[in-house]
C-alpha cells in the first residue's frame, strides 16, 4: 500500500470512528470533539466546551497498524485492528511486514451527575 493511499484509509476511518462516536455520545449527555473556547494563560491553558462551558478530556489515541504482504495458507482479506498480544491466530506464512504507529487524540466532554 503506497503511503498516500495508507494515509487517506486511516484519516478517514478516524473520521467515521469520531461521527459514530458522537451520535452515541449525544444520546449519553456527552460531547465528542465539540467546539471549544480556550481559558487561562499561555502557562495554565485549557479548552471549554462553547456551550456548557465544560472542560475538556483529551483520549489519546496510540496504535500500532502491522502491513503484512506475502503468501498466506488462510483465506481472507481485510483490515483489522486488534490489541497486541491478545487473541493470537496461528496460520502458516511466507511473508514481511513492517509496523506503522499512528498517534492523535480525540477531546470530549463527559456527562455531568448532579
Amino acid at each position: 500500500m503506497k503511503l498516500q493511499e495508507f494515509l487517506s484509509e486511516t484519516l478517514k476511518e478516524i473520521v467515521a470512528g469520531v461521527k459514530e462516536s458522537q451520535e452515541y455520545a449525544d444520546s449519553q449527555g456527552a460531547k465528542v470533539n465539540p467546539q471549544a473556547l480556550y481559558r487561562g494563560d499561555s502557562k495554565t491553558m485549557f479548552m471549554i466546551d462553547s456551550r456548557t462551558n465544560q472542560p475538556f478530556c483529551n483520549v489519546e489515541f496510540d496504535v500500532a497498524v502491522t502491513s503484512t504482504e506475502g503468501s498466506v495458507k488462510e483465506g481472507g482479506a481485510g483490515v483489522f485492528v486488534a490489541a497486541i498480544g491478545i487473541g493470537a491466530k496461528k496460520t502458516s506464512d511466507t511473508s514481511s511486514s513492517s509496523v506503522s504507529r499512528i498517534k492523535f487524540s480525540v477531546p470530549i466532554v463527559l456527562p455531568i451527575q448532579f
